[in-house]
């Protein structure tokens, strides 16, 4: 048995991953070439991710060898990234209906591949190699639209769907298990220093265009519906939504960020 396919037998994301690109392979040639290099021909997920992100951030500031080396050094030296990494990409999979197997999300969805960026910039800034960290997310900025500051705290099992215009700031927290999409922004509410970023708990479902803005927590299992504006904190398991948000009434489900449902239940209002 080769390497790849022992750590395969007892990693079953890694090993679904790379059944899903052999038949990739097998079913567009000309993709082949793609698929070998940047899953199957690597011994695990850790070394498959980081030489498809290196491949994606590297240019002439930064090759993409020195990227390479930079998310080994992250993933050997904390196994809590790879852990994390494993959550998000089952997140994707089992919440977002247009992804239908592990590799459309590993090779093509870009919310994920910004949150693993952001993971190799959160480790770099959490050991004191800030500029580096920065540098990344101004590279994951420009690449693939999305703002996340290397100093925020992420969970893990995060879904960013579509990603466009999501934007995270510096202290703001999101728990496990959190969903978000396109066009949602952490932000503060001005020019407060020190802890000016929203809390976002375990479980919770930020809509499209949802704004979280100031150090204000959003209950655990909660909905913000979208376009919403959200300037106060948010009791556990409650839809807001509205300019600004105002309670409409309770989720009406116990896990609204894997339900990914974004309408309001019929009761939510009594």
């Amino acid at each position: 048995m080769r390497p790849a396919e022992k750590i395969a037998s007892c990693d079953p994301i890694w090993s679904a991953l790379r059944a899903q690109a052999e038949e990739l392979a097998e079913s567009e040639p000309e993709l082949a070439s793609f698929a070998h290099a940047t899953i199957l021909r690597h011994d695990r997920l850790e070394d498959a991710l980081s030489y498809h992100l290196a491949r994606k951030l590297g240019g002439d500031e930064l090759s993409p060898l020195q990227l390479r080396e930079l998310f080994a050094e992250a993933f050997d030296q904390d196994n809590r990234i790879g852990e994390a990494v494993r959550a998000d990409l089952a997140a994707v999979y089992q919440r977002d209906p247009a992804c239908h197997c592990y590799a459309q999300a590993f090779l093509f969805f870009k919310g994920f591949h910004a949150l693993e960026c952001y993971r190799l910039a959160n480790f770099l800034w959490t050991r004191g190699r800030r500029l580096m960290a920065l540098f990344l997310q101004n590279r994951i900025s420009d690449l693939f639209a999305v703002d996340i500051h290397p100093a925020a705290q992420l969970g893990r099992g995060i879904m960013i769907d579509h990603a466009t215009g999501v934007v995270i700031g510096e202290t703001a927290v999101v728990g496990d298990d959190v969903s978000m999409l396109h066009g949602v922004t952490l932000g503060g509410t001005g020019k407060q220093n020190e802890d000016r970023h929203p809390k976002i708990g375990r479980g919770v479902l930020l809509s499209v265009g949802a704004k979280v803005l100031g150090n204000i927590h959003i209950g655990e299992y909660s909905k913000v519906g979208a376009g919403s504006v959200v300037l106060k904190p948010v009791p556990p398991y409650t839809t807001v939504a509205g300019v600004p948000a105002r309670v409409i009434g309770k989720v009406g489900t116990p896990h609204p960020s894997q339900d990914m449902n974004h309408d309001f239940p019929d009761d939510s209002t009594k």
